[in-house]
């Protein structure tokens, strides 16, 4: 088992919750997404899947691409907004995207961590740091679940 608040110190005390086990066949991308049946990646070999739509590169315009390939579009921030999914692009210091998570109806984020388990979150900042760098990008789209 991880120890995710050795990796993500900004859960510690957050109040996080743990939503399911551990799993290797979807990631980060993937679960931002809401597929939790493929490993999303833009790798040049084509081993993984991404959209049609989304240059193949690790750039954020190209996560960027993949996202509004599913009708996401940029937005200005994390704010809670009734009725509207968002979902927050991560970066290192280099702007190579490294994690992405999805806004919950409730207004709390949901991620995916590598292959460990799928948490919630209150803040963002909580999945912020060394291993994923922080949020640099926004997308936004109407909720369509019910």
């Amino acid at each position: 088992m991880v120890d995710l608040e050795r990796l993500f110190p900004g859960l510690r005390g957050a109040g996080y919750s743990i939503t399911s086990e551990a799993e290797r066949q979807y990631n980060c991308i993937a679960w931002a997404a809401g597929d939790d049946s493929h490993w999303w990646e833009p790798d040049d070999e084509d081993q993984y899947y991404w959209p049609e739509e989304a240059i193949r590169e690790y750039t954020i315009r190209a996560y960027v691409e993949a996202f509004q390939s599913l009708g996401f579009e940029i937005c200005q921030d994390v704010t809670w907004e009734e009725g509207i999914e968002k979902v927050a692009i991560f970066a290192d210091a280099n702007d190579v995207p490294t994690h992405a998570a999805r806004q919950l109806a409730d207004g709390t984020w949901t991620s995916k961590l590598g292959q460990a388990e799928d948490i919630m979150h209150i803040e963002l900042e909580h999945v912020s740091g060394a291993y994923y760098g922080k949020p640099v990008l926004v997308l936004q789209r109407r909720r369509t679940e019910s």
